[in-house]
């Protein structure tokens, strides 16, 4: 091993000496370059080899490269590169070849081996880091694509892209994304060559035996391609895809024609072909800008192209009656609603659509849960709240399951100071099952606190801590006990207290709120706040230890309190608290005794 490390470090030689002698590198900085490269050839040369060392050293090769690139342009000295950075870049190369030998599963380790090649120009090795990356992970569409892009964008080889595309389908034949940019390649090769075909006709230069395929300057191989692809890959997601391409190049109307009529006949009931088709009017027949289109004939014409959308829509919505179908066609409206414009009467045209269709797609019973809480939104926005609570009552009746429909229905009301605030809140609890209500109960209390009497907020929350399911009790109980303090006052708030301790579970927060209230008071007592921590620590002395912590601080800090109590807490909280719990109350509690914490 050494031997051969000696022999590597010998091959350096040559270029460190080229490095000296121009002057880009000092005598002491290329002992320590040799130094360096000896450490990490060690490194790489140990039996139980490891990919960090490799990457170290080649990233430490590539820092080199990058010192010299800039020693150079310094000093104004471009010469000697064949001896010095060809050398460089070589041992960067076989050092990859290594690691990506060894670690052929690691992609990034691949794709860093492109990036570097690419970086530096170097044309034929990336050739053949592809080749190889290929070989072994032909199971990966995006190094397929990566390669031939590669290829048709830097080697200017459509043939050698193809070739790759071709080969990639045969691993991946129903790929969409291969297929795509297989379709793009092949139109942007047709638009290069028409670009080169009108270059020779305007120079008049006579091409002799060479000519170019009509087929493929009409992008007749994209077309083939499409019709391949459109055979074997199933959804509207792929023809659109492939229709936005083909839209990018001028001369691709026919096949354009030809995707849309395929769209059209293959996916009649489908509503991502109808929103394409509709939106696709707002393109057409735009008017061409110019300083005799007033400000009118603008908005004139885009009204004109919603509405031609619109008729898309509708015929849309009787064709394929779905609430996919109709979220579209809200999707749009509501879009086309919140573009910001000057025109107030165009404004006011685009709300009048949206409240409407909203109002059909409801009608239909075919407006998707999700939307009517935008609808109202709406609605409320415009004052119009005789039918937002029409809607509002509607969509609970729909969905009288779902605890956000009358959770948005109650906070309606609400906002709007209704008598029947009460009434529908019987009515929301009565149809929701008892697991999820939470958010109803939460919402109750609340209303209730300003609204309803003592007596009957707390009637409510006794009521809800049976309601709602045990884990959602304890969000009660704390509100509950909160409550009861603002409200009522610390006796009666510890009578509550007590009796809620009676029903498991707890929170945390619920004998946390307990103990803060109790240090509220003026004569604050130490025994109060000792049977408070106590009840905490049986139900969670084993899982907290800033509990126990606490416990220690209110003994130190009180006035009342016995810092002599400390040393059996301590012994305590060893006793109960589980796992790597115990080590983190040790350094806290030490940190803590000498005043740290």
């Amino acid at each position: 091993m050494a031997e051969r490390i000696e022999q590597r470090l010998e091959d350096r030689v040559p270029e460190l000496e080229q490095l000296e002698r121009v002057g880009l590198f000092t005598h002491k900085e290329i002992r320590a370059v040799l130094r360096k490269a000896s450490a990490l050839e060690y490194k790489i040369q140990r039996r139980a080899l490891r990919k960090e060392d490799f990457i170290k050293y080649i990233q430490y090769e590539i820092n080199l490269l990058e010192l010299i690139k800039k020693r150079r342009a310094r000093v104004g000295y471009s010469f000697k590169k064949e001896e010095i950075e060809n050398s460089i870049l070589h041992r960067v190369h076989c050092l990859f070849n290594r690691a990506t030998g060894k670690w052929k599963d690691d992609i990034q380790l691949w794709l860093s081996h492109v990036a570097f090649c690419k970086q530096w120009n170097a044309k034929h090795q990336l050739s053949k880091v592809f080749s190889t990356m290929l070989a072994i992970h032909p199971n990966k569409p995006a190094l397929w694509i990566m390669a031939a892009k590669w290829e048709m964008e830097t080697q200017l080889s459509s043939e050698s892209a193809r070739h790759l595309f071709l080969r990639a389908l045969r691993f991946h034949p129903e790929c969409p994304k291969i297929y795509q940019e297989y379709f793009r390649m092949e139109l942007m090769n047709a638009e290069k060559q028409r670009k080169e075909k009108k270059a020779f006709e305007q120079a008049k230069m006579d091409l002799g035996e060479f000519s170019y395929s009509e087929e493929i300057l009409n992008g007749e191989m994209a077309r083939i391609i499409y019709r391949d692809a459109a055979q074997k890959i199933k959804g509207v997601e792929f023809h659109l895809a492939v229709l936005s391409i083909a839209k990018l190049f001028d001369f691709t109307q026919d096949l354009q024609k030809e995707i849309l009529e395929s769209l059209q006949a293959k996916y009649a009931d489908d509503p991502l072909m109808w929103d394409y088709m509709a939106r696709r009017e707002l393109e057409l027949g735009s008017l061409q800008s110019s300083e005799h289109t007033t400000k009118r004939m603008k908005v004139s014409e885009i009204t004109q192209r919603e509405e031609r959308c619109c008729a898309v829509f509708e015929e849309a919505v009787r064709a394929v009656p779905t609430e996919d179908m109709w979220k579209c066609y809200i999707t749009f409206c509501l879009e086309r609603y919140n573009r910001k414009t000057n025109s107030e009467e165009l404004k006011q045209k685009r709300l009048e659509r949206t409240l409407s269709v909203f109002n059909k797609a409801h009608e239909s019973r075919l407006l998707p849960e999700v939307l009517y809480k935008q609808w109202l939104q709406l609605l409320l926005e415009f004052s119009l709240l005789e039918k937002a609570t029409e809607v509002a009552e509607a969509a609970t009746e729909q969905f009288n399951l779902s605890v956000e429909m009358w959770q948005m229905r109650l906070q309606m009301l609400i906002q709007l100071k209704s008598d029947g605030v009460g009434q529908c809140f019987e009515e929301a609890i009565k149809h929701v099952k008892s697991q999820g209500t939470l958010p109803l109960w939460t919402l109750w209390v609340e209303w209730s606190e300003g609204t309803n009497s003592k007596e009957e907020t707390e009637a409510l929350y006794q009521r809800s801590l049976h309601a709602t399911t045990p884990a959602e009790s304890v969000t009660m109980k704390e509100k509950y006990l909160d409550w009861t303090y603002r409200s009522g006052g610390y006796k009666k708030v510890k009578k509550v207290f007590n009796s809620l301790c009676e029903n498991r579970p707890f929170s945390i927060n619920f004998f946390r709120k307990m103990i803060q209230i109790e240090k509220e008071q003026e004569s604050c007592k130490m025994l109060h706040v000792r049977e408070y921590y106590e009840r905490a620590l049986r139900e969670f002395g084993s899982t907290d230890c800033d509990l126990w912590l606490d416990y220690v601080r209110e003994e130190l800090s009180h006035p009342q309190g016995k810092p002599e109590n400390c040393g059996s807490i301590h012994w305590r909280a060893m006793k109960m608290l589980q796992g790597n719990l115990v080590e983190d109350f040790v350094s806290k509690y030490t940190l803590l005794q000498t005043g740290h914490l």
